[in-house]
């Protein structure tokens, strides 16, 4: 059954990504991002009423901050997303846990690791006789997604001690306050048109409330080594959703890359950088 769940949360993390993705056009990258948090907001409220629990001033505060980079987080890669393909900025975005799972580590075995992870980056970089149809301002949000999940695991940590479940639904509903502005600003009244609000709704169910909770199932039945090194499949099934759903296609060289981060990541992991990285 955790097996089951994990590759639940796989397959519906990337397809509800690429669901989203086609409100682009419509409501933005921004209004889709204001969606796919603000409804996850209201369900993980719904399901965890947080407001039965008194909470303190530091409290709310690590939760806030916790909550702001999740809003980064989301709307830096949904951004990336109007420019780049699935696959490419989930392996870019994954450089960011790997990078904190490498800090914490202290074997020498992982500079091979930054290595491979490295290579793979400079080969989705678009250097001048390189992969140039890759647009350098999505590569930039991927990246700047990946230091914004870096530091959600840092803070999330941080946040730990809290009850999960009420300290993710204010961090969503903070989340939400600081893509509020740009979604409004993008989508405007588009975002109140009744199908699109049922559209968005099922993004967020399928990016957001159905795969975090499968990985809650996952992570009680599977230890974290394993499913960090199974997390790092991301990028693939990403690119495959990718190309199922939105047509997007890799060349053999993006292929590579993202063989390589994968790889980084779940080399990384099995050699023992993970004990302090998992949120």
């Amino acid at each position: 059954m955790p097996y089951l769940a994990m590759l639940g949360s796989l397959i519906a993390l990337p397809t509800g990504t690429s669901f989203a993705k086609q409100l682009f056009p419509v409501v933005g990258a921004e209004g889709t991002s204001l969606y796919r948090v603000g409804f996850s907001a209201l369900f993980l409220w719904l399901l965890w009423r947080p407001w039965r629990r008194s909470w303190t001033r530091k409290e709310l505060a690590d939760v806030g901050r916790y909550g702001a980079i999740l809003g980064a987080m989301n709307l830096s890669f949904y951004l990336s997303l109007e420019t780049i393909p699935l696959g490419v900025a989930i392996a870019i975005e994954f450089l960011g846990p790997l990078g904190v799972a490498v800090y914490h580590s202290r074997k020498l075995s992982h500079f091979a690791w930054v290595g491979m992870a490295v290579l793979g980056l400079a080969l989705l970089l678009p250097l001048q006789g390189g992969l140039g149809q890759l647009n350098p301002v999505g590569i930039g949000f991927a990246g700047a997604a990946g230091v914004f999940w870096a530091l959600y695991i840092i803070y999330g940590q941080r946040a730990s001690y809290l009850p999960p479940g009420q300290a993710v639904a204010l961090g969503m509903t903070m989340a939400t306050v600081v893509i509020a502005p740009f979604g409004l600003w993008t989508g405007g009244s588009a975002l109140l048109t009744p199908r699109l609000l049922l559209l968005g709704m099922i993004a967020a169910l399928l990016s957001s409330t159905l795969p975090y909770s499968l990985e809650m199932i996952a992570l009680k039945g599977i230890p974290k080594r394993v499913f960090g090194v199974l997390l790092a499949a991301e990028p693939a099934t990403g690119a495959l959703a990718g190309m199922l759903f939105l047509h997007e296609k890799l060349t053999s060289v993006q292929w590579l890359a993202i063989v390589l981060i994968m790889t980084a990541g779940a080399g990384s992991i099995l050699s023992g950088g993970d004990e302090k990285s998992n949120a």
